[in-house]
């Protein structure tokens, strides 16, 4: 129908909402792991609750690293650092309980069934199988510059906002936990306009909510980030809707690694195969296999050979080649999906030892990718949003 209306909702939360404190306490965890073991295999799970870090789960390494200590850094740089913001990383209380990984799943992680069935074809990347079982999702649209749909990527820069403007001190009663989201309306498949925004934002105690901080947070943090022509209907801002938010991160509400997986992912505008990315090495597929299919779909989108694009990769823990690739174009495709699929098996080797390389994985980039999203950044080590195929992908599907 020419006037097919519809809308979108996606939510992101700062770096200090507790879910968001336990992703970064795992992955910083693994970092200083991973920057000198290469070797390393870490599934690093973080609970926080009212002064306390818990963290466990399983980690085999060469070295020693200090996790209380990078616990208590993660903690004061996300910026609960007095009592009075109800978490403090001097004070808190740390738990560590670690397990070595299972001998049975680093048997066939580090000696794939291609090894041991005899089918090895190229030794350096069939002998690395697949950390786990599952499909993975990966997802690109031209809505917006970073091929990204639209109300996750304004989510997710509002809730930057509100950190950028806590830590400036231009709104300085604002405290590190809170939570955005934006609803956006469209017309088929193109957004045209904001429909209303909700943002929930710690703060202190004397702050006098309808008089300051409502207006404070629409001109220093909704202004400078929603794109005026997207403003024209003056969409509803909501800002605290219970009308105090002063108790809040882990003393307001408990905090786990893994629970704000379509936050980190594409705000609900694509699939998600259900594993979370923090505190997890490369060798788990939820995590590299799901930055490849980011890179394979965003290169697709760039190529210009679909509008709209969606890839789904399945593995078999201890297997090295996936069992299955299938695509989706929404029907926003250029070139037919059986040529799309013929150019990513030609063009990206989707077996975990290629991924770790071609991405360069066994680098310490962790920790920043586990607030705001692990799509649609420019900063240095996201790898996954390269389009640098973009150009032999359009050659070969002769557009």
């Amino acid at each position: 129908m020419a006037n097919d209306y519809r809308f979108l909702t996606s939510e992101s939360v700062t770096e200090g909402h507790p879910d968001k404190v336990a992703d970064q306490i795992s992955d910083a965890i693994l970092d200083a792991i991973i920057a000198k073991d290469f070797n390393c295999r870490v599934a690093c799970e973080t609970l926080v609750t009212t002064g306390l870090v818990v963290v466990s789960g399983e980690i085999t390494t060469s070295i020693y690293v200090d996790i209380p200590r990078i616990i208590r850094d993660t903690v004061k740089d996300i910026g609960y650092t007095r009592a009075k913001y109800g978490f403090d990383y001097e004070t808190c209380g740390v738990v560590t309980s670690i397990d070595e990984q299972s001998p049975d799943i680093r048997q066939g992680v580090e000696h794939s069934y291609e090894e041991r069935d005899g089918e090895v074809t190229d030794e350096k990347l069939d002998l690395l199988g697949a950390g786990d079982q599952g499909m993975m999702y990966g997802f690109a649209c031209n809505e917006t510059e970073e091929l990204m749909p639209l109300p996750i990527m304004l989510a997710h820069k509002l809730a930057h906002r509100l950190a950028d403007v806590r830590k400036a001190e231009v709104l300085p009663y604002l405290r590190p936990d809170g939570k955005t989201q934006v609803t956006v309306e469209y017309e088929g498949l193109r957004p045209v306009r904001v429909k209303n925004i909700v943002i929930a934002a710690q703060h202190s105690n004397e702050v006098d909510l309808e008089n300051l901080m409502v207006p404070d947070i629409e001109e220093h943090v909704v202004k400078p980030i929603v794109p005026v022509e997207f403003m024209e209907d003056k969409p509803e801002i909501m800002v605290n809707r219970t009308g105090r938010f002063v108790l809040g991160g882990p003393m307001g509400d408990t905090g786990l690694t893994g629970r704000k997986i379509i936050v980190d992912t594409y705000g609900g505008a694509a699939k998600h195969g259900g594993g979370c990315f923090s505190g997890k090495d490369p060798t788990k597929v939820d995590r590299s296999a799901s930055y490849m299919a980011r890179y394979v779909a965003k290169n697709v989108v760039a190529a210009g050979l679909a509008d709209r694009f969606e890839l789904q990769i399945a593995y078999v823990i201890g297997t090295a080649h996936p069992v299955s690739v299938c695509c989706e174009a929404f029907g926003t495709e250029k070139v037919s999906i059986e040529k799309i699929e013929e150019l990513i098996k030609e063009n990206f080797d989707l077996r975990p030892a290629a991924i770790i390389r071609d991405l360069k994985l066994l680098n310490p980039i962790y920790k920043k990718t586990a607030a705001y999203g692990h799509f649609g950044r420019r900063e240095e080590g996201f790898t996954w949003e390269r389009t640098d195929r973009a150009d032999i992908l359009r050659k070969e599907a002769g557009l």
